[in-house]
């Protein structure tokens, strides 16, 4: 889920009471918005350069600017624009909201946070401030937060079905999995056709160790949503618990070419490998996807397993203090008299 970002619209210029120069102003912007919409970009860019000619201060024009590069995935030049535009017109919303976004996807996540908390001071009833102010602290990984977030943007807005699966899956994070689930039935009784729903209650069907039933709410994913990446790898995971290797490799490299990114793809992998007694390379993907995120579950015990079974026992015993710290509950009593 991503913050939203907004565009400055203009509908109607005041002709008798605005000054020539704020009209000119409106008119490019204008000018520009209408080519958006008509998906000619390079003359937007065109119409909104020409009001920064005017006004190289005109914070309307900058925020779209930011908003076209935005979109371009051209994150630190739409930081930039986003950092003009508030910095001519210091109590723009719209401005920071859309440099929370650009924050969030640079991972600046305190950065981020700051700009949702001025939002919220000023607006306090705004319901999408606090599902921002949430996503914000998932990627923090705090929990606790994210879901103080994601209750009051469900008590502004109780019907919104991102809200209720955003909350669900915190929940899932926290372990609280009843409470998640009955977001998530809330959810797909508000609209069965989102796809996260599914995955989610497949993601806490595998913390259950219950398989099949992961399975049939992740195949409805997919059903909805077929290219994504993250489906499939939760796929690719219930096959190797099912022991299904070849069709778990099948979903995990798919995943990984679509979204090279994702640490959890490369944990899948890693675990294949040491399913299929090729340690040397389970330890490296694993050690992989360790690199990318150092939060994915059961990660330690997995590359402990590994170590362990490629004769690397100081390594092994580390990495399974790891898994022990972080409550996977997953390192036999055998394991643990192997490393004292």
């Amino acid at each position: 889920m991503k913050i939203p970002i907004y565009l400055i619209l203009i509908a109607l210029v005041c002709f008798c009471c605005s000054q020539p120069k704020e009209l000119r102003l409106q008119k490019f912007l204008m000018r520009g918005n209408l080519a958006l919409k008509e998906r000619n970009t390079e003359e937007a860019i065109r119409f909104f350069n020409e009001a920064l000619d005017i006004d190289p201060c005109y914070a309307d024009a900058l925020n779209n600017l930011g908003t076209i590069e935005f979109e371009s995935k051209n994150f630190e030049k739409s930081l930039s624009y986003y950092n003009s535009a508030i910095g001519c017109k210091p109590e723009f919303l719209a401005a920071y909201f859309n440099r929370a976004n650009t924050f969030y996807e640079l991972k600046e996540y305190y950065n981020a946070l700051q700009d949702i908390q001025r939002i919220i001071a000023a607006k306090p009833d705004t319901a999408i401030a606090y599902f921002a102010e949430g996503l914000i602290a998932t990627k923090m990984r705090d929990f606790r937060s994210a879901l103080t977030a994601f209750d009051k943007a469900v008590a502004l807005d109780a019907r919104n079905v991102e809200f209720r699966i955003n909350r669900g899956t915190v929940n899932y994070y926290l372990r609280e999995f009843k409470e998640a689930e009955k977001d998530l039935l809330l959810a797909e009784k508000i609209d069965p056709g989102q796809a996260n729903i599914y995955n989610t209650r497949a993601m806490i069907a595998i913390s259950l160790v219950a398989h099949e039933e992961a399975l049939t709410h992740v195949e409805k994913a997919i059903q909805l949503s077929p290219n994504e990446p993250y489906f499939l790898n939760n796929r690719g995971f219930i096959f190797l618990m099912q022991n299904r290797l070849p069709e778990a490799l099948v979903d995990i490299d798919r995943s990984i070419i679509m979204e090279p990114g994702n640490g959890w793809a490369y944990r899948n992998k890693g675990v294949y490998y040491l399913l299929s007694g090729d340690y040397p390379n389970a330890v490296r993907l694993l050690r992989q996807g360790l690199s990318m995120d150092s939060f994915i579950e059961r990660i330690h015990f997995y590359l402990g397993m590994s170590y362990l079974k490629n004769n690397q026992r100081k390594e092994a015993c580390e990495q399974l203090e790891l898994s022990d710290k972080a409550g996977d509950a997953m390192v036999t009593m055998n394991v643990i008299k192997l490393c004292r």
